[in-house]
């Protein structure tokens, strides 16, 4: 039978995904007679991880004699209430989940000693290898991990204890990756990590993610279309900026590490940037390259926020320009300084939310509106839709899912863009 991998989280982890599928594959987890369930968890907020818990019981009840593996940033953060579950079979921190041997710890292949959690500690890693792949299963664009862990400790995540220490893949790696994916016909190809501007300092030669992201342009000239997930804007360099400027297949579409526009709340989150460094980076990047969408993730109702602190997150979404917006109710995680400081009620920061919610929504529609009558190349990503290279998201009437088209853009629906039916060669 084969191994289903049901993934939570970001894009790593969808990455990560694959190559849990190969590891497990070739373990011979696929030849247990009932099957097996691998659950890559997410720690992001607490509501991730009672996703996670509420699909493994009902995975359980659909399955009652498969496998049910549970690994992923919530199992490395929280192995203890993962074993405790009835449901679960074994638990594999995030290292381990990349070993095929780690598939093999279960009774069904003769373990001397059954142990059902298999955890390191994740702060004793020191190297990120380069997993290759071949493919990202029911994906139009394929994403490479270039970097993982964080060396930062902003006082509400909980994901440098799930992730470890920042570490980078080789830049050779990355590009050899990039290349195999490109050569198997993917057209587009986005560079993750935990804290992916962080990346290179810990590589013989002082790396930055520019250096790689110039690297893979110019030793993939096969590449149609390179992207970035989450940066941290304070961290982004000069090579970095030059690229977006000077190479069109770099797309104009950054996602920003915000999470709030208020330089108090910023500095209590202990992040790096007040919100006018925020402003004057989606500044200078509009002035090198006019057409770059912004997206940001902003926290809703953070310990200590005022309505007057909450109203500098509402006024940056307009004074950045912000299109896509990730709004994240606070959810405090246990074990993180922000959990410890005064808390709002809980209907305060679902409001927040859902008022920041609103707030984004009505800058995308502006955005849509302004897309109106232009003609854009657009990333097939499923029958009937696809993507700008402003990530934006169109109503096709054709074309294959990885392939890019040409359109021209006469209208919206408030959540898509609406393109005609007249073909046009990819620019």
């Amino acid at each position: 039978m084969a191994v289903d991998v049901v993934t939570f989280g970001c894009r790593l982890n969808t990455y990560e995904s694959e190559v849990m599928k190969r590891e497990a594959d070739a373990a011979g987890l696929g030849t247990l007679a009932d099957g097996a369930i691998i659950f890559n968890t997410c720690a992001v907020t607490s509501e991730a991880v009672r996703q996670a818990r509420q699909a493994i019981r009902k995975a359980r009840r659909d399955n009652p004699q498969a496998r049910i593996i549970v690994t992923g940033c919530a199992a490395q953060t929280g192995a203890d209430e993962f074993a405790a579950m009835d449901e679960v079979d074994l638990v594999l921190g995030n290292e381990e989940k990349l070993k095929s041997n780690s598939y093999r710890m279960l009774p069904d292949f003769g373990v001397n000693q059954f142990e059902k959690v298999r955890v390191n500690d994740i702060m004793e890693v020191r190297e990120t290898a380069s997993h290759m792949v071949d493919a990202i299963e029911g994906r139009a664009r394929a994403f490479v991990q270039v970097q993982n862990g964080c060396d930062h400790r902003c006082t509400f995540c909980i994901i440098p204890y799930g992730r470890g220490n920042s570490r980078s893949v080789p830049m050779g790696g990355v590009v050899e990756q990039v290349k195999r994916l490109v050569g198997n016909g993917y057209n587009e190809v986005v560079l993750t990590g935990v804290d992916m501007t962080s990346y290179g300092p810990d590589l013989p030669g002082n790396l930055r993610l520019g250096k790689l992201v110039k690297t893979v342009l110019k030793e993939v000239p096969d590449l149609q279309r390179l992207r970035l997930s989450s940066i941290d804007s304070i961290e982004a360099d000069d090579e970095l900026m030059e690229a977006l400027a000077s190479d069109k297949r770099m797309m104009p579409h950054l996602h920003l590490s915000l999470q709030s526009g208020d330089n108090m709340i910023l500095k209590r989150m202990k992040r790096r940037h007040l919100r006018e460094d925020s402003i004057r980076f989606c500044e200078d990047v509009r002035k090198i390259r006019p057409d770059t969408v912004f997206g940001a993730d902003i926290i809703a109702g953070f310990p200590t926020e005022t309505d007057e602190m909450f109203q500098n997150s509402i006024r940056i979404v307009e004074e950045c320009g912000l299109t896509h917006l990730h709004v994240f109710p606070f959810s405090p995680r246990e074990g993180t300084p922000a959990a410890r400081m005064p808390q709002l009620d809980r209907q305060t920061v679902k409001t927040r939310a859902a008022r920041l919610r609103a707030a984004g929504e009505a800058a995308y529609r502006r955005h849509l509106q302004c897309l109106v009558g232009t003609t854009q190349n657009i990333l097939v990503e499923r029958e009937g839709l696809g993507r700008t290279e402003g990530f934006t998201l169109v109503a096709v009437d054709d074309g294959m899912p990885g392939q890019i088209i040409r359109r021209s853009i006469n209208g919206h629906d408030g959540e898509k863009l609406l393109a005609n039916d007249s073909s046009q060669p990819a620019a």
